[in-house]
């Protein structure tokens, strides 16, 4: 409240994460609310992850509206899926400034068409990415190769294959979301893990558990793109890497493919003549 009545008396647009924040937390559970005060809250999915149904985010756009004198139209809140989307876009919609392109969502094959990594190596089964971060997810289904052995009758997701996922990630970021110089674009062939630092494991993860892996750019100046990442199950944090870096190469874009020619609708036959038969001789 003494954030929102600042906001109406100087405009200060600083004040908006504390206004939104506040206002999310009237509608949230109470054994939710702490989570709202954590460090990574901008990475709370609003339905997902705070339980909010269709009709109380209704409620929360209609208070912000209000509070901020500002306006999200009901197309513009398809793309915002976080706190973060929701902080960033009132940010921008105060200062008058356009607000960043919705995130794309990546599933399936079109997901699998973009990256370079193929089963049963690829860790990500959907996606969703935008400029400045990206986030996925993976089921553990207890059918993954390495399970056999890690461990012998105890499967559990190595570190390593989970930090490999977060690389993943940065790979489909990289290739799909980068911006690059104009007539470019961010080689397949030619992105690599670099290094990893400030890595940190808190939880075991098993054969039914579903990763949630978020990860936000650091700093990119090509050949390196530098990222901070993080695991969770639910709730749970699983593993925290403070700076996961890839090097990257470009290549001159491809042409783009040329736009099919109509072809034209041939004429209908002419119906064929009557034959005329004469008759035969002696007739």
């Amino acid at each position: 409240m003494e954030a929102a009545l600042g906001f109406r008396s100087t405009g200060d647009t600083q004040l908006l994460p504390a206004i939104i924040l506040g206002i999310f937390e009237r509608f949230v559970e109470p054994d939710l609310r702490p989570r709202l005060a954590a460090g990574d809250s901008d990475d709370l999915r609003v339905i997902e992850d705070l339980g909010l149904d269709s009709l109380t985010m209704m409620e929360i756009v209609m208070l912000v509206e209000e509070v901020t004198q500002t306006r999200i139209e009901n197309e513009e809140l398809r793309g915002l899926v976080t706190i973060g989307d929701i902080k960033t876009f009132v940010d921008c919609r105060a200062r008058g400034v356009p607000p960043p392109a919705p995130a794309k969502t990546l599933i399936g094959d079109e997901l699998r068409a973009i990256m370079p990594i193929g089963e049963p190596f690829l860790f990500l089964n959907d996606a969703r990415v935008g400029p400045h971060q990206a986030t996925a997810n993976y089921r553990i289904t207890g059918q993954e190769f390495f399970l056999a052995g890690h461990f012998k009758g105890n499967p559990v997701m190595p570190a390593s294959i989970m930090l490999e996922a977060l690389g993943q990630l940065g790979v489909l970021h990289l290739l799909s979301a980068l911006p690059v110089d104009e007539g470019k674009v961010v080689s397949p062939s030619t992105i690599f893990f670099a290094s990893t630092d400030g890595v940190r494991c808190s939880r075991v993860c098993k054969p039914g558990d579903v990763l949630t892996l978020t990860l936000k750019t650091k700093r990119v100046k090509a050949p390196l793109a530098v990222y901070t990442g993080s695991i969770r199950v639910g709730q749970d944090k699983a593993v925290v890497a403070e700076e996961i870096t890839l090097t990257f190469g470009v290549v001159d874009a491809p042409p783009p493919a040329p736009e099919p020619v109509p072809v034209a609708e041939a004429a209908p036959e002419a119906p064929a003549a009557p034959k005329v038969i004469a008759p035969a001789a002696g007739a």
